[in-house]
């Protein structure tokens, strides 16, 4: 079975025949700022998104991905993740367990 569908120049061609016999028989368009289309007097007419529900709170997972992220930095690029550390101070004792000294790692 075939469909006979238009063409969008069909479509658009038969749109602006209607609107001008509209026209000529003594109607008018009125002309709307772009973007007020779908605003009622400020506020959305009906939300896009929006079932009824009251909002969920979100749980933060920043730890999560950055753990992830880190994960997937030392498989791709070993020696990049000793970079990505910030430095840490580092203590060095002698043998009888008094602090020698300060070094950054």
């Amino acid at each position: 079975m075939l469909f006979n569908r238009k063409t969008k120049a069909e479509i658009r061609a038969e749109l602006q025949a209607q609107m001008d016999a509209y026209v000529r028989s003594g109607g008018e368009v009125k002309q709307i700022p772009r973007g007020l289309s779908g605003v009622a007097q400020g506020d959305l007419i009906r939300p896009v998104f929006h079932d009824g529900k009251p909002k969920e709170t979100r749980t933060p997972c920043d730890k999560v991905l950055q753990t992830i992220d880190a994960r997937r930095i030392a498989k791709e690029k070993p020696g990049l993740l000793k970079q990505l550390r910030k430095p840490q101070r580092k203590v060095i004792y002698d043998d009888f367990g008094e602090p020698l000294r300060e070094v950054w790692d």
